[in-house]
Formats: structure tokens, sequence, C-alpha cells
């Protein structure tokens, strides 16, 4: 029998785990989503491939994942037996069939993730694994320009981990913005690309905090593309703050753009 391929969009509080992707020092998320499915289906191995890793600590509301399992189940079915089993850090929010040429990782068009930071003079203790505290007075007219410069095609590797493996650094940031929060007192920053480097939202959020804090200039985004070093950017901010929000494919990245645009 032809094993038949589900789609599933993923959410997880990454607080206790070392990543998404399997690892030698650490129980990970997708560990977790594997043994559930070699529960369900009997000691039967099934991999499962995502659009991406994130980091230890890092929050997913909209991971998607794909794998092909030894039966045809109705997807609200494999949704609820997946997350009787999983612990409750981890939930399959969606699940659906789909072509066996469908892949998460190859057909991303996009993606967008938030970085939540709390603004309150003393951290709060129910937000401490959520966000990254900065109770700090900040310039955000600077920050705004800041991020501004981050729009478009650029060469991100001042804004990359020296670990990563990829030898192109260049890619294209569709939206770069912030909003503040006035009821949780939070700045929370949105970023949309047809691609993120390692850790390279992260230290977006390290070198713009930074600008905002009066550390540095606007204008050194401008340099920092131009000199293509990670030592000279600002520092990786901790993974805790950050989210997965959503992977685009085809249509979805057209309409995440157009909406984009409007901001």
């Amino acid at each position: 029998m032809t094993a038949q391929r589900y789609k599933c969009i993923v959410q997880y509080d990454g607080t206790n785990y070392v990543g998404y992707q399997v690892q030698i020092n650490g129980m990970s998320v997708q560990e977790q989503l594997q043994k559930a499915l070699r529960k369900m289906f009997k000691g039967h191995k099934i991999m499962v491939e995502a659009s991406g890793r994130t980091d230890s600590g890092v929050h997913a509301l909209g991971q998607v994942i794909h794998f092909d399992c030894p039966a045809d189940i109705e997807p609200v079915h494999l949704q609820r037996a997946m997350n009787s089993i999983l612990p409750p850090d981890i939930l399959i929010k969606e699940a659906e069939r789909v072509s066996n040429d469908f892949h998460s990782r190859f057909l991303a068009k996009g993606k967008k993730y938030q970085y939540r930071v709390d603004l309150n003079r003393f951290p709060d203790p129910f937000k401490r694994l959520y966000t990254l505290h900065h109770p700090y007075r900040m310039d955000y007219g600077k920050l705004q320009r800041a991020l501004d410069k981050l729009v478009g095609e650029h060469d991100f590797t001042s804004f990359c981990s020296t670990k990563s493996d990829k030898e192109d650094k260049v890619r294209t940031v569709y939206q770069a913005s912030y909003e503040l929060d006035e009821k949780s007192n939070e700045l929370i920053f949105t970023f949309i690309g047809n691609g993120f480097l390692y850790n390279m939202v992260r230290i977006f959020v390290g070198t713009c905090l930074q600008i905002a804090d009066g550390l540095r200039e606007p204008e050194e985004i401008d340099r920092l593309f131009e000199v293509k070093d990670r030592n000279e950017a600002g520092p990786t901010a901790s993974g805790q703050g950050l989210y997965l929000v959503e992977v685009y494919y085809d249509e979805q990245f057209k309409k995440a753009l157009s909406v984009s645009s409007d901001k």
C-alpha cells in the first residue's frame, strides 16, 4: 500500500527542548513527534520533516511539518490521536492529506517571525520564558529607521551566526516592523522574509535594540551590510522571545506580501 503524506501545523512551547531538530544533547520537538507516531503505528519508524529548525527555547505558533504514514487515516483522527500522545507543550493545530510531492521545507516560499520584548521595570515571572526583559528608555524613531533599512534584498552575513552552513547569505526581507502593546507593555517585532539564516532574527533584534538604546546609530545597518562580519553586529537576543508565527506556501505568500506592503 502506498504511504499517505500528511501536512500538519504544529504549535510548541520551546522552553523544555534543545530545538526542533533531533540532537544528542537533549530532547527535541522532532523526537517527540516521531515518538508519538511510532507509538500510534506500533513501532513503525516515521521520519518527520519540518519547514526549518528552531533553536533551544524558541517557540512556534505555526511550524509546518510533513510525514508519510503507512495507513490512510482521516486527518481529524490523526490530529486527535497525536495530540492525545504528545506532551502538553506540543500541539497539532491542523492536519491534512497532501500529495507525495509536497515538502514542508523545499516548497516554503517565506516565513513570518515575531520577537517579544518585555518593557516593564522588573521582569514578570510569568513572562520570563516567553519574552526578553529590556526595561530601558528607547528612541523609537531610531528603531524605525533601523528596521526600514533591513527591508529589501541584502547580503546578511553580518546578521548570521558563524555556525551557519549556508554559503549564500543573500535573502529578501519584506517586512521589518514593530508595535507597542500597551496592555502588556511589550515591544513586538515582526519580520517576514523569503528565508532566514541561522540566528538572523535574533541578531536583528539584538542590533536594533542597541540602536534604540542609543548605543549605535541607524546608519550602522548600512555599514554592517558592507563589512559582512558577524562580529560587527549586535548580540544575539535570547531564544525565549522568538516565535515562528507562520510558514507561507504559494498563494499564501502572495497574500502575506500584499498585507505587509500595506503596513
